[in-house]
């Protein structure tokens, strides 16, 4: 398959047949997105939500009617195989992206891959490696903050030199979900499925951001990471016995960039209160900028030449034409929200299918993270990471 042959006969477009593997979260916001895209965009290509794949045939038929998918299948080999799927979408755990996702490539189609890209260096690499053998075939990993038209806003800022040399950058990802001692031992708390905790989970949602605005990748980081919980229930709500768990509660480090500027992360599922906070600020010579998903309309931005009388961050509402992704939607002041980070993502990866350019962020940028998640996991596993610190009584 070079390209989408059939055409719609409403649109007179060619048609994107996607076929999605996993249906739970990720996939019914991947679903929310498909469906929206050309509904609030004007797209080169129609999408077309051709079949979503699962291993439970009845539930993966019920996924298929809630979802608005025309068909299912319960095996993914299976949904790659037929002729009507242009581009595969992996909303599985991190153990099976890699082989889904390398054979889908070689199989001649475009491929969407949910973050992280992979549980390995190793597994990543091989994704890079599909992708770099398939020129013809565009490979996107699903960094979906990325498309808050904030986040973009604050991006272009600072691409357009407004901050200056850039100093530092702060980032943290808080939940909560994992504060009850007796939540299930569910996959994403097995290093098997998952990779790891909240470092993958959500640090590399924070570890692209930061180079997304700065355009810079980490060169260095120093870890620290830690399993408040170790052991949890088997089966939810029945007490009895109890597995490990194996991957990280909560994680903390910097970095460094190759301008000098300094970084800082930290991402915890143990942060009581805290649903879904993802928050940065970038410091420059010239100013900062602040952001906070739960007002993700909104971007905090601190000019540094304003007289001191005037000094002070100034609060922009990003839900004007002219800002990043909102001429297809309401007017201005009328709010989106985090479902439209996915109808952005589908609508900038069927743009790069039809003009046949890599997209961004490309599986080579999925295993940047990758590396540096890694690398944080290698330095939180080395004691010698620890400086004693001796104190002195004073009486």
């Amino acid at each position: 398959m070079t390209s989408p042959n059939t055409q719609s006969a409403a649109t007179r477009k060619p048609v994107l047949g996607i076929g999605m593997v996993g249906y739970a979260f990720m996939g019914a916001v991947h679903s929310q997105g498909w469906r929206t895209a050309g509904r609030a965009f004007d797209l080169p290509l129609e999408p077309q939500l051709t079949a979503v794949c699962g291993r439970n045939e009845q539930a993966a038929r019920a996924a298929a009617d809630r979802l608005g998918w025309a068909s299912a299948e319960t095996d993914w080999r299976e949904l790659i195989a037929r002729d009507d799927i242009h581009l595969v979408d992996i909303c599985t755990p991190g153990d099976s992206h890699a082989e889904i996702a390398v054979a889908a490539l070689d199989a001649g189609k475009h491929v969407l891959c949910e973050k992280p890209l992979a549980n390995t260096v190793a597994e990543a690499e091989a994704m890079v490696a599909a992708a770099a053998r398939n020129p013809g075939r565009i490979a996107m990993v699903g960094f979906n903050y990325r498309r808050t038209p904030a986040i973009s806003l604050a991006q272009a800022l600072i691409g357009a030199g407004r901050l200056g040399t850039l100093r530092h950058i702060r980032l943290t990802y808080l939940q909560d979900w994992l504060v009850d001692p007796d939540f299930p031992l569910t996959w994403r708390l097995r290093r098997e499925t998952a990779g790891s905790g909240a470092l993958g989970d959500l640090g590399s949602h924070i570890v692209d951001l930061a180079q997304f605005l700065t355009g810079e990748q980490v060169i260095g980081v120093t870890g620290q990471t830690e399993t408040f919980v170790p052991e949890r229930p088997l089966t939810p709500g029945l007490g009895g016995d109890r597995g490990q768990v194996t991957v990280d509660d909560a994680a903390l480090f910097t970095g460094r960039f190759p301008s000098g500027a300094l970084a800082s992360f930290e991402a915890s599922r143990f942060a009581h209160g805290r649903k879904n906070a993802l928050r940065f600020e970038v410091n420059g010579e010239r100013g900062s900028l602040a952001f906070d998903l739960e007002r993700l309309n909104e971007l905090h931005f601190f000019d540094g030449s304003a007289p001191a009388p005037e000094a002070g961050f100034r609060r922009i509402l990003v839900t004007e034409p002219e800002h990043p992704y909102l001429a297809g939607w309401w007017p201005p002041g009328h709010g989106l929200g985090y479902e439209h980070t996915f109808v952005h993502q589908a609508r900038d990866l069927v743009h790069a299918i039809a003009d046949g350019t890599q997209p961004s962020p490309s599986f080579a940028d999925g295993l940047q993270v990758q590396r540096v998640l890694a690398a944080v996991e290698e330095s939180a596993s080395k004691d010698s990471t620890y400086t004693p610190v001796f104190t002195t009584d004073h009486e």
